[in-house]
């Protein structure tokens, strides 16, 4: 059985202060009853020390045997110490995809990218009528200060 959080969890870059925002789920595999061990965080990290990797694992899941991964590295300054990892992508190809866009939209602006032919997805509008957990999932909203700080130039 494969086991994922509700929604996906929402980055935002801004170009301008060079930062990313990361909305993340967290939980306790210890104590999974637990009110207090599962909840949200937004986390801010510098666009510098992002690195993108690749990663296929074999293992019995639902989907499959392979199961192939972007993440997002975040590293110390200076060195290549990993101090922590976030999902970017389900598929290398598609990961591949999303980081040369990102990385094209934080070098050169948003007149860089391609156009789309349909907005992007809002994930608190989705109507998912079949999914329960989609659902009753908690709705995305982002803390003020990270909110404002995440849309804005400094």
């Amino acid at each position: 059985m494969d086991v994922a959080p509700p929604r996906d969890e929402p980055i935002r870059f801004n170009r301008f202060r060079r930062k990313v925002y990361v909305y993340r789920f967290y939980r306790d595999g210890l104590r999974p009853f637990s009110r207090t061990a599962w909840g949200v965080r937004a986390e801010v990290y510098d666009w510098d020390n992002l690195r993108a990797e690749a990663c296929n694992v074999y293992g019995p899941m639902g989907s499959g045997g392979l199961i192939e991964t972007v993440t997002l590295a975040v590293v110390k300054p200076g060195t290549h110490q990993v101090i922590d990892r976030f999902h970017f992508a389900h598929e290398i190809q598609q990961g591949e995809m999303y980081w040369a866009m990102v990385q094209l939209f934080m070098q050169q602006g948003p007149q860089a990218l391609p156009t789309f032919p349909r907005p992007p997805r809002d994930w608190n509008n989705e109507n998912v009528t079949f999914n329960l957990a989609r659902r009753l999932a908690p709705k995305v909203r982002w803390p003020a200060e990270i909110d404002l700080e995440s849309r804005t130039a400094p």
